[in-house]
């Protein structure tokens, strides 16, 4: 189980049917506030607390007076995702819980349908992860793999083109050409990039076109840049 905290994402996991709650933490100004977003009756009796009960929250946890246990979501499999309209992302060892959930974020707000990521070598479903993802993580399906080789073949059996993110790429990803095509993005670890075998699965490989005296962006930046230019597409 996990605490999520923070208005908007205890906002969303309140909305979300398949989301098992198990505590809900408020204070009082968040309980008038929370219901004012979401409406009662909510599916788990609050407990009305004061700001000194949320110690048991790492220190900088910005939890805005609500914290709520609940059940990590199940992770669905690829081809039911798919049957949401919209790009995928494909994570290959991003590992840091903030990245992933403003990445997540990012998603939400340009119509993925899926992020995909190895179960190995990638953060769990943490308090921390949903708080960046500002509410995402109820929005987007998170699909854990053991093998993302595999899944990026699964993709492209279901006809989705893979594209690989590498600043060393000739091609821009403006230049693809890739018009109607539905498209699954790849991105790598900071620093190390993809990893060969994943590179090498890729139907091909594209850079975003930044100036050289910046090395590479944020891989959350990244992902939000290359969902807006497949959006202008």
């Amino acid at each position: 189980m996990l605490w999520i905290h923070g208005l908007h994402p205890v906002a969303a996991a309140l909305a979300n049917p398949a989301r098992q709650l198990r505590r809900l933490l408020l204070t009082q100004d968040t309980y008038v506030e929370l219901g004012k977003r979401v409406p009662q009756p909510w599916p788990v009796v609050p407990e009305r607390v004061d700001r000194a009960h949320f110690a048991f929250l790492p220190e900088d946890s910005v939890h805005q007076g609500c914290a709520l246990l609940a059940e990590p979501l199940e992770s669905p499999a690829i081809t039911d995702a798919l049957k949401r309209p919209g790009p995928v992302l494909v994570l290959d060892q991003v590992t840091d819980p903030r990245n992933v959930g403003a990445i997540l974020r990012s998603a939400a707000a340009f119509g993925v349908a899926a992020v995909i990521m190895q179960d190995r070598h990638a953060p769990p479903e943490t308090g921390a992860l949903a708080r960046a993802a500002s509410g995402a993580l109820e929005i987007v399906p998170l699909i854990r793999v053991v093998n993302l080789s595999r899944a990026i073949d699964e993709l492209k059996r279901e006809n989705l083109w893979v594209v690989g993110l590498d600043g060393d790429a000739r091609t821009t990803l403006a230049g693809a050409g890739l018009g109607a095509r539905r498209t699954a993005l790849v991105l790598g670890a900071e620093g190390d990039g993809m990893r060969r075998l994943t590179r090498e699965h890729c139907d091909e490989i594209c850079r975003l076109p930044i100036k050289p005296e910046m090395d590479s962006l944020n891989v959350s930046a990244a992902a939000a840049c290359a969902l807006y230019e497949l959006g202008r597409e």
